[in-house]
């Protein structure tokens, strides 16, 4: 549970956060695809294979099975709103990871 002074500068942090090109970039082509629901049922389904394929298979497995992923939804990934939004996600996730590889260093949590 936070107390009141940490819980004030994860507000300022999230705030910060949100002010970022990433960010905006990201809930723009989130409004975006929410547009049109079947396309956005389609990339939610696309992203749950993605996350089980990658946590699921060995390691031994993993290529063969992400490129068969990536031929499968090749043709989707081509529509320009689809890429859009997935690029999007992509670079805020990225700088999400970089954020806590930061805050874990920043803390020398080990």
């Amino acid at each position: 549970m936070l107390d009141h002074h940490m819980e004030a500068a994860v507000g300022k942090f999230v705030k910060a956060v949100k002010e970022t090109d990433t960010y905006k970039g990201y809930c723009y082509q989130l409004e975006k695809i929410k547009k049109s629901p079947e396309l956005f049922e389609r990339v939610n389904e696309f992203r749950h294979r993605n996350y089980e394929i990658q946590n699921t298979s060995q390691v031994n497995e993993l290529f063969d099975k992400m490129d068969a992923f990536e031929e499968e939804y090749e043709k989707f990934r081509e529509n320009p709103i689809v890429d859009d939004f997935l690029t999007a996600e992509l670079a805020f996730c990225r700088l999400m990871q970089e954020i806590d590889m930061f805050i874990t260093e920043e803390l020398n949590f080990e």
